[in-house]
């Protein structure tokens, strides 16, 4: 259910009052630009990024204009590393907030033959762990690498 439906709890996710998103950040892979990465061993799919924005927004429109630009580098670079190291078919970027009313970018490489092929990608139905036994560790280091040991 989302969690606009009870006006009271929305609008502290909203505010930023008590946005989980927000405190989901000591958990980040790191931070680029204006953001931060998130990514976790129960993903829905190998090579799932959740790109967050650093400062509390909910909305592209509720972003300056340097902002807007640094948020779509953060994206491209995101998107140019998960590509390098997954070798997807296609990448696919969502951006929602019913759930969580925070600015975030998830990108999902897809395969031929993943679990959702011919569908829509829903997280929630997963049917099998993204990661075989050491895989999730050997993707978190490639994509560190991929997105700042270049940085200096």
């Amino acid at each position: 259910m989302s969690g606009w439906t009870d006006g009271a709890r929305w609008e502290g996710q909203r505010n930023g009052a008590a946005c989980a998103v927000c405190r989901s950040r000591p958990d980040a892979l790191g931070e680029l630009e204006t953001s931060w990465v998130l990514i976790g061993p129960d993903d829905p799919m190998h090579g799932y990024v959740c790109l967050v924005f650093a400062r509390h927004a909910i909305e592209l429109h509720d972003l300056h204009e340097p902002e807007g630009s640094a948020l779509m580098r953060d994206i491209r670079k995101v998107s140019a590393a998960v590509a390098a190291i997954t070798q997807p078919v296609k990448m696919n970027y969502e951006i929602h907030g019913n759930t969580a009313p925070h600015l975030h970018v998830h990108f999902f490489p897809r395969h031929v033959g993943d679990q959702f092929e011919g569908a829509p990608i829903n997280p929630r139905v997963a049917k099998r762990p993204a990661y075989a036994l050491g895989e999730f560790e050997r993707f978190r280091e490639r994509l560190k690498a991929a997105l700042w040991t270049s940085a200096g």
